[in-house]
């Protein structure tokens, strides 16, 4: 006989799982995983503490350096003012994290009170909430930007509010279908039967059967936040030079890319590796929440 499935009713927050199911995903993991696990722990140590893998100062100019290809002494090279370029990526990845990371948790924010308040607040609110998020995405992501910065100047923060009120919309979306999808579901009805309350429904029961889906949604965010982000600053949207932001490297580098390829190579390659370990993560964590074997 097969094993029997856990209910959805059951309440968020039982018993934690067995050491069991935990050597399971363990074992589980494939090289892949491991080498994108690998990649975001280095940029998130980076990010934490850049003294540690990079000792020299990012905004240390020495003109007798300027623009070195890659060599022993700067193994990724050095910029027109003579900073490394090693040095200055993984610097840098403090801020284009925060930036990848601030735009998702935005986008998320908003997405949840405009998703929760489509899908619980009748056809009136649907309605008129719908008609927002279709305004939110007839707005591009560069003219949204633009914008911002006409109104605010380049910066950080310009990035985060661009990206992350770009992306909400998508969420929206998604969390209103996950909200008409549980509040017609049996185990929200049994409840509401057996005399709760409808706050206690929505906070017990509403609320974080319609968020699970999305753990892995908002891994995947992250990347694509930090890829949107660093295309900004690279149109000189985002954070100004000589910050060691991503984006704003590519952004110096670019009128040096005929004969300073790494300058554009190397933080371009940062980017890729970060989105795409970010991502492979999240494949899996979604191959493995539903069941399915994790390639």
């Amino acid at each position: 006989m097969s094993a029997i499935q856990p209910s959805p009713a059951l309440p968020v927050g039982g018993p934690a799982p067995s050491a069991a199911v935990t050597a399971a995903w363990v074992r589980s993991l494939r090289p892949g995983v491991i080498l994108a696990s690998l990649v975001v722990l280095f940029f998130v140590l980076a990010a934490i503490a850049p003294a540690l893998l990079a000792p020299r100062d990012p905004l240390a100019i020495d003109l007798a350096a300027s623009l070195r290809a890659p060599s022993a002494g700067h193994v990724l090279g050095t910029d027109q003012s003579g900073r490394d370029v090693y040095t200055r990526i993984v610097h840098g990845a403090r801020q284009s994290l925060l930036i990848g990371v601030g735009a998702t948790a935005l986008a998320m924010a908003v997405a949840i009170a405009l998703g929760f308040l489509s899908g619980l607040g009748g056809r009136l609110v649907d309605g008129l909430v719908s008609r927002f998020v279709e305004v939110l995405f007839s707005f591009p992501v560069l003219m949204l930007s633009l914008l911002f910065v006409t109104v605010f100047g380049p910066s950080a923060t310009t990035e985060i509010v661009a990206v992350g009120i770009s992306s909400a919309p998508g969420y929206a979306r998604m969390i209103r279908g996950q909200v008409l999808s549980v509040r017609g579901s049996g185990y929200v009805e049994a409840a509401r039967a057996l005399g709760h309350s409808y706050p206690r429904v929505i906070r017990r029961h509403v609320f974080p059967n319609a968020m699970r889906p999305l753990v892995v949604v908002v891994t995947l965010g992250v990347g694509q936040s930090i890829v949107w982000a660093a295309g900004l600053a690279f149109l000189g949207l985002g954070v100004a030079p000589p910050a060691p932001e991503w984006g704003a490297m590519l952004d110096a580098g670019r009128n040096y890319v005929t004969h300073a390829w790494w300058l554009e190579i190397f933080p371009g390659l940062a980017i890729v590796l970060f989105a795409l370990s970010v991502t492979t993560i999240g494949r899996y964590l979604q191959q493995r929440l539903e069941g399915g074997p994790a390639r």
